[in-house]
């Protein structure tokens, strides 16, 4: 199993003590958590997209180069790419150029994006977003694949003989399709042969397995080989201690301001306590051997090989988050590691193959 830390680089006052940090300040960790992520031993680092309050992920490439910079190792990952509201030809430039920098450690993970004000923003519509996400990824895959493309498109110009800057590292990049609630983007990923991602933050695990049989299904449907078939999941929290008390404890002040933020913005509640929370949700809140148990009872379900957890304190004092996240790879992440399968394609930069050298 691969393990990935994923920041959405939420910006919203210390539940604690009710500080809002500066901008710069809170880029400034997300950096720092990426940093730490490589040094703990963490296979993928993943900045989500999101265009509205209290987001600051408008711009994943320029974090993400950034960290490219920074990092040797570490993998990377958009969690997610929104195509739904991105032009495909640009979003492939800078793509493209990210993957160059980075020596192809980059993963996409696309989706259609959440929010109605991120949609205003950009004059998507919820008729027409799915359309818009599927025909911004068949331009966006046939650029990473194609020295030149003809393509006839309803949401920008028409392309015609057109030649895209600069040319792919990865040939081409591994694009993932992000999950959450509807059959749309499960369909996508199994169209095209492509990984799943399951959100697996909202709700229980029932309708997110749903979603996976479906996408079994329709990659059955579609002709592709099981043997490539390959789901990712999210997980709602996390904080590993020693003892299932010390963590929940812990805990506790985290999950009444993210339930007081959900009252007060009108988004509904799933889970009206900690204790339900961390029974029913993906929360992997607990002892180091509740943790591993709790991924097992998904895996089951799901059959995920790669799963993320939060890079982000996300108002546990730092300390605490940062012994949360060494405990999770010295005691959780090795036993899973060792039980649970790796995804099946080489953890590495998707390159030609190399034709053997002919002498004589």
């Amino acid at each position: 199993m691969r393990f990935l830390a994923v920041t959405l680089i939420v910006h919203r006052p210390d539940p604690v003590t009710g500080v809002l940090a500066p901008a710069h300040d809170r880029f400034r960790e997300v950096l720092d958590n990426a940093v730490l992520a490589e040094e703990l031993g963490f296979d993928g680092f993943g900045v989500g997209e999101r265009h509205e309050r209290p987001f600051l992920s408008s711009a994943p490439t320029v974090v993400l180069g950034h960290v490219a910079a920074l990092t040797r190792r570490i993998r990377l990952f958009t969690a997610v790419t929104t195509l739904s509201l991105l032009d495909p030809v640009r979003a492939y430039e800078d793509y493209a150029t990210l993957d160059h920098l980075c020596d192809g450690r980059l993963d996409l993970i696309i989706g259609k994006g959440n929010g109605s004000a991120q949609r205003e923003l950009f004059h998507v519509t919820p008729e027409d977003q799915w359309d818009r996400n599927a025909e911004g990824y068949a331009v966006f895959r046939r650029l990473w694949r194609q020295d030149r493309v003809t393509a006839d498109t309803r949401f920008r110009p028409p392309l015609r003989d057109a030649e895209v800057w600069p040319r792919p590292y990865q040939q081409p990049v591994r694009v993932w399709h992000g999950s959450a609630t509807s059959k749309e983007s499960v369909d996508l990923a199994a169209r095209y042969g492509d990984p799943l991602f399951s959100a697996n933050v909202t709700h229980p695990m029932e309708p997110y397995a749903e979603l996976i049989r479906h996408y079994r299904q329709r990659w059955e449907h579609y002709g592709h080989d099981p043997a490539d078939l390959t789901v990712g999941a999210g997980s709602a929290g996390l904080c590993v201690a020693r003892t299932s008390q010390e963590a929940v404890e812990a805990y506790r002040p985290v999950f009444e301001s993210n339930l007081a933020h959900q009252r007060s913005a009108g988004l509904p509640v799933v889970f009206e306590t900690l204790e339900d929370f961390v029974a029913r949700s993906s929360a992997l809140i607990g002892s180091p051997e509740q943790v591993v148990d709790k991924v097992h009872r998904y895996h089951e379900q799901f059959g995920h090989t790669v799963l993320h957890v939060a890079a982000d304190a996300g108002g546990l004092p730092a300390a605490r988050h940062r012994d949360s996240l060494e405990l999770f790879q010295s005691a959780v992440a090795p036993v899973l590691r060792r039980a649970v399968p790796d995804p099946p394609f080489p953890w590495a930069p998707v390159l030609p193959r190399q034709e053997p050298s002919r002498r004589g």
